[in-house]
């Protein structure tokens, strides 16, 4: 196995695990690696010295299956109690902030440069990153 510091093309930094590199290549080739933070599929390689793990140091499976297994939850329950606002999502924020509409719970896109004003105007909301693609193969 091997990790990666990798870099979408918004800046975001990030790890992730491979099991070579030509795997890392293939996935990126592919856009099957997005960004954690904000989704993005344009994925390079950031500057870095790989860590290459040995077999007594890979991380336990059953660990990252319940780690996925909680992310998937916290999606479950956040979609299931909240609008789908899409792309309108920094519109909707400011809208129910501000009280020019209903208060309630929604959920969307923002890009960084839409999350940092509603940040800087007081907004409250959370990043929650996506969910890998499954390969059911």
């Amino acid at each position: 196995m091997i990790l990666f510091d990798l870099k979408c093309a918004e800046d975001h930094v990030f790890e992730a695990w491979f099991r070579d590199s030509e795997t890392y290549d293939t996935q990126a080739a592919a856009g099957e690696i997005e960004c954690p933070l904000c989704g993005d599929c344009r994925i390079t390689k950031a500057l870095m010295a790989p860590n290459v793990a040995r077999s007594s140091e890979t991380r336990d499976p059953a660990q990252a299956a319940q780690m996925m297994r909680q992310l998937q939850a916290m999606h479950e329950e956040i979609t299931k109690n909240s609008d789908d606002v899409g792309e309108k999502f920094p519109e909707e924020a400011r809208k129910i902030h501000y009280g020019e509409t209903e208060r309630r719970n929604i959920h969307g896109r923002a890009d960084m440069e839409d999350a940092r004003a509603l940040d800087e105007e007081g907004i409250e909301f959370g990043i929650l990153p996506p969910l890998p693609k499954r390969r059911d193969n």
